[in-house]
């Protein structure tokens, strides 16, 4: 659990001791004007906090009442004292590429994401169906292939694929979850209608932010928070030990989380999760295997590990299998995995599954594997690696976006109305050298929230990152994840390596809101 007897707590505390009377303290022009703002910020993109469709209006309008009661140097204090608390708790990340490898903490805002129950229960529905028909997807792709042999999708573009992991061919998994963890990203568009926008099925992150974003909002805001009957998602981590532990061949699994170490980008989230389940954190260093079977060094001697969360990249979990200079994996552990006597989650080769040129055809796997609808539906992606499609995507350049089929964290990207002629010339040329390495999408003008930024409210663009948990027997889908914000003005990319921040996500039920 969080240490709650720090100084950075006290600064929460205090922060948010002085917010509880701060609105009867404002004067009437302050009040005007920060209510003015909110009037100027209505009119442009399709605004979810004032989304009049929906049946989050009551928890929208307490929200507004709040913030007009507050001066912007309120709020910022607020903002300031999250920002605290990111640091004391080591809430930071690096971004890979960067020569002094120094830490940032991500920027977080104030304001949260309101989602009606309503619109939830969809989104809830709709990764749940499309991680099903994900996972069946692999299963097959390594079993029988009928999706291959039925022409679906094309047979090439998956057995040549790089995250196609020939060892894992005809080995059987537990209910056929390969995907225990995953996240979907969704947006929305200029209507207020929701999309997916790509799948994340190998190592997906975000989730501590999601957690702490909602202890923060609590602190600095308890008031609002008790108003609006908020969905609860504290209990994500145990859940998650808990679909873990039923994805495991014996009762009462011993769990670790394998970390690549303390200089991965991702590592506090590691500890975090680790800490929150109360299991082992543990690397490579810990772990050995023995007779086909995974064991962890402790001070009372080995144990026997029976599932194992890594957060590391296929190449490197095993030397004796994939990358033989890698120092991160265990030796041996492919081997342990194969005969069953060890769960990786998420499963070696899922990544096939959720590489931007597959993504076009999960509309197509979820009617072959499930016969239904698909309740979420994808953006319209043109595949670079077709002739016709490239043609489009070449003349139409300065329009769309494009991006690395294998990439991720916003590199790679060309976002075509915002790029210069000498960005769409380097782009082109990629293209016609590399078709098969790129994907297309129309610009969405995508949906925004309010968002504090240093020049007042403004308006800044989301999109959001529910968390699916998959067992043999059940999905759980914790309501809220991870809602991000692009905090540059115009700004479509979230990312937090490319100066994206976040929001606590309050799933609210409007009837009692």
């Amino acid at each position: 659990m969080l240490k709650e007897d720090h100084a950075v707590t006290t600064v929460l505390d205090d922060v948010a001791t002085n917010q509880m009377n701060v609105g009867s303290t404002l004067d009437s022009s302050t009040r005007k004007n920060t209510h003015g703002l909110f009037e100027q910020i209505k009119k442009q993109f399709f605004n979810e906090l004032f989304d009049d469709k929906t049946m989050s209006g009551n928890a929208g309008e307490k929200i507004e009442n709040w913030l007009s009661q507050h001066s912007l140097t309120d709020l910022q204090s607020l903002n300031d004292a999250a920002k605290s608390h990111f640091l004391y708790e080591g809430i930071t990340f690096s971004v890979y590429g960067e020569q002094d490898g120094s830490e940032r903490t991500i920027p977080f805002d104030v304001i949260p994401r309101i989602i009606a129950k309503k619109q939830w229960n969809t989104i809830a529905l709709g990764c749940s169906q499309r991680v099903r028909a994900l996972n069946l997807f692999l299963h097959d792709i390594y079993h029988q292939q009928e999706i291959l042999k039925a022409g679906i999708v094309p047979e090439l573009q998956v057995l040549t694929h790089e995250a196609y992991q020939p060892h894992m061919y005809a080995h059987d998994l537990k209910g056929k979850i390969y995907s225990q963890i995953s996240g979907i990203d969704i947006i929305r568009d200029k209507v207020g209608d929701f999309y997916v926008l790509e799948d994340n099925l190998r190592t997906p992150s975000g989730v501590s932010y999601m957690l702490e974003g909602r202890k923060i909002s609590q602190k600095l805001m308890p008031e609002l928070c008790k108003q609006n009957n908020i969905s609860a998602i504290e209990q994500y981590p145990q859940l998650l030990r808990e679909i873990l532990a039923e994805n495991a061949y014996v009762d009462r699994p011993m769990i670790v989380v394998l970390t690549p170490g303390r200089y991965n980008s991702a590592y506090y989230e590691h500890a975090f999760l680790a800490r929150e389940m109360d299991v082992p954190l543990v690397t490579s260093k810990d772990l050995f295997v023995e007779n086909d079977k995974v064991y962890v060094k402790t001070v009372r001697g080995r144990q026997q590990v029976h599932v194992i969360y890594r957060r590391l990249d296929d190449a490197f979990i095993d030397p004796l299998c994939f990358k033989p200079d890698s120092t991160l994996g265990v030796p041996g552990l492919m081997s342990a995995y194969l005969q069953n006597n060890v769960v990786i989650a998420n499963a070696p080769g899922t990544g096939v599954a959720d590489d931007k040129s597959i993504y076009p055809y999960v509309d197509k796997m979820i009617h072959f594997y499930l016969g239904e609808e698909p309740v979420l539906k994808n953006v319209p992606t043109y595949q670079c690696r077709e002739q016709q499609d490239l043609d489009y995507v070449l003349e139409n350049l300065e329009k769309l976006v494009v991006k690395e089929a294998q990439g991720s964290g916003g590199y790679g990207m060309l976002i075509g109305p915002h790029a210069c002629e000498k960005e769409l010339a380097i782009f082109r040329d990629k293209l016609i050298a590399t078709p098969h390495l790129y994907i297309a999408q129309p610009t969405l003008e995508l949906s925004v929230s309010p968002t504090l930024t240093e020049k007042g409210i403004a308006e800044r663009h989301i999109d959001l990152r529910p968390f699916v948990l998959s067992s043999p027997y059940r999905t759980e889908i914790v309501p809220g994840g991870l809602t991000r914000v692009a905090m540059e003005e115009g700004s479509l990319v979230v990312n937090s390596s490319q100066g994206g921040g976040i929001k606590d996500t309050w799933v609210v039920d409007s009837l009692h809101s």
